[in-house]
């Protein structure tokens, strides 16, 4: 059921609160929804992908580093046999959103939504404490590119509120021995990926790059490390996207 509206309002249906421009949006999958805002970033294709693509074992405690409104936690409780997710977004009205919808899904004991800085994330959660992380980390380095003058989509793309490298460090601190580290990037940011992930201890053991056209450069890729694993990348069949965004 989509449903948008210039003030509040609630979904007899579905037992929700609608806020000023939202809608609530079908996944697809499992009969899972969603809620989104107009005007403010969305989830893409990047995060389905990601879910798709990540490496978790039964039973895992995952969290999710800048969960935005919650896609990602909502599709792998839906994909995996994880025990229990965690989604930790800085955005006090995106972590609303997520926790809203995390609530209509019925969720609330398999999904906890924090709000919080990525640099404060030890302090909340404590050292090796998870078996899987997955992130969207900010794509663009801090200063470069055209600054968005909506916050939402400026923190979610620069590094403004956390670097790259900031999201390796805490998540390999955040990570128990031998956990899984999840991610996807822009292929412009592969070289600072591998170098944090070495430096930090997440060896990477996966790497696929995505195509939105096989004649054209990747688009983005998808990279799955380990904590302190051995030596020893994968270089996947590279996966193409039909994907007019790209």
């Amino acid at each position: 059921m989509d449903m948008t509206s210039d003030k509040e309002n609630f979904d007899t249906e579905l037992n929700i609160e609608l806020k000023e421009e939202e809608q609530i949006e079908d996944l697809l999958c499992n009969g899972l929804k969603i809620i989104q805002r107009r005007g403010v970033f969305r989830f893409g294709t990047d995060a389905v992908l990601l879910a798709n693509n990540s490496v978790v074992p039964r039973g895992a405690t995952v969290l999710d580093i800048g969960t935005g409104t919650g896609i990602i936690p909502l599709l792998l409780s839906a994909k995996t046999d994880a025990s229990h997710i965690t989604g930790i977004e800085l955005q006090p009205d995106m972590a609303d959103m997520a926790r809203r919808s995390v609530s209509m899904n019925g969720l609330g004991d398999k999904i906890d939504i924090v709000c919080g800085n990525i640099c404060d994330a030890v302090l909340i959660f404590g050292k090796a404490v998870f078996d899987v992380i997955v992130t969207n980390p900010p794509y663009k380095r801090s200063g470069s590119g055209i600054i968005n003058s909506n916050d939402a989509k400026t923190l979610a793309r620069h590094e403004t509120a956390g670097t790259l490298d900031d999201f390796i460090r805490v998540s390999a601190l955040l990570l128990k021995p031998m956990g899984r580290f999840n991610m996807i990037c822009r292929p412009e940011r592969l070289c600072d990926t591998m170098e944090s992930l070495r430096k930090y201890g997440l060896e990477p053991k996966e790497l696929t790059m995505v195509h939105s056209d096989y004649n054209k450069p990747p688009v983005m890729f998808l990279l799955n490390a380990v904590k302190g694993g051995g030596k020893n990348l994968m270089v996947k069949v590279p996966l193409l996207i039909d994907n007019t965004n790209y």
